[in-house]
Order: C-alpha cells, then sequence, then structure tokens
C-alpha cells in the first residue's frame, strides 16, 4: 500500500505535466485552446489518475464546448500518457482519465442562490419595516379588574 502523500505528490506532478502539454501549445488540437487543468487524483496503488478539467468558451458569453474538449482529450490520451510517464519515473505509467470539473457551475450557482436570497430578505425587511400589528400592540398586557 503506498501513502497517501506519495499519491497526493504524482497526482500534482501528473497535472503539471498535462498542463504544461495542453496549455504550451505541443498536443495541437484547437478543440483543447481553452481546457483548463483544474486538479488530478490518483488511486492507492498509483495505477490510475483521474483528471479534472474546465473549458472556457471562446468568450465571456459563448457557450463551452464540452464534447469537442472531450474527444481532443481522449484522442490525446496516449500521448499524454507517454509524456507523464517520462517526466515522473514512476515504473508504472498510471492510466489516464479526464473527468469535467463541476465545482466552479457549482459555486456560480451557489452565488446566484446567495444572490436570489439576499434579495428575497432585502424585500421581507422592507415590508417589515412599514408593517403594524394586526391587533392590539402589546396583546399580553393585563387588564385591569372590573
Amino acid at each position: 500500500m503506498v501513502d497517501q502523500a506519495r499519491a497526493a505528490r504524482l497526482a500534482k506532478r501528473i497535472s503539471a505535466i498535462v498542463a504544461s502539454a495542453i496549455g504550451s501549445g505541443e498536443i495541437k488540437d484547437p478543440r483543447l485552446a481553452h481546457v483548463t487543468i483544474t486538479d488530478a487524483r490518483v488511486s492507492g496503488d498509483l495505477h490510475d489518475a483521474t483528471l479534472f478539467y474546465t473549458v472556457m468558451g471562446e468568450t465571456i458569453d459563448a457557450e463551452p464546448d464540452y464534447e469537442g474538449a472531450s474527444a481532443a482529450l481522449i484522442k490525446a490520451t496516449g500521448h499524454l500518457r507517454s509524456l507523464v510517464g517520462a517526466g515522473t519515473g514512476v515504473r508504472f505509467t498510471p492510466t489516464l482519465a479526464f473527468q469535467v470539473d463541476t465545482v466552479p457551475d457549482t459555486a456560480r450557482q451557489m452565488e446566484e442562490l446567495v444572490a436570489r436570497a439576499r434579495a428575497s430578505d432585502e424585500l421581507v425587511a422592507r415590508q417589515a419595516a412599514d408593517a403594524k400589528p394586526a391587533g392590539e400592540a402589546d396583546p399580553y398586557r393585563d387588564e385591569p379588574d372590573r
């Protein structure tokens, strides 16, 4: 059994190698121009590596091409694995699997939910500021004996 620190170091190294190969243009596929490697995980036996990636659009308003990026990464997996083997020096080069990183989308959705909750809270606060009690102001006051 390999310790977790070694697996984490290997994952970081694999992430750096793959990100460098994609970013430097060593993989000459235009579908990878807007791909960013965000994280990597290596199994405990160091035989399998999962790399997480995000895809940006051509512009801020453009929809990212997830299918094209996925196809390009699958096509480049063999070459990237060769680079990982040469760059890590481990006895067995891990297999590479790519998975879309959903953390940025989840964070954006959470920010939208928080903004909606704040807007709702502000609306309730404005309504409460002008509200008057329905009935007496102090319904629990003691009535004088008659």
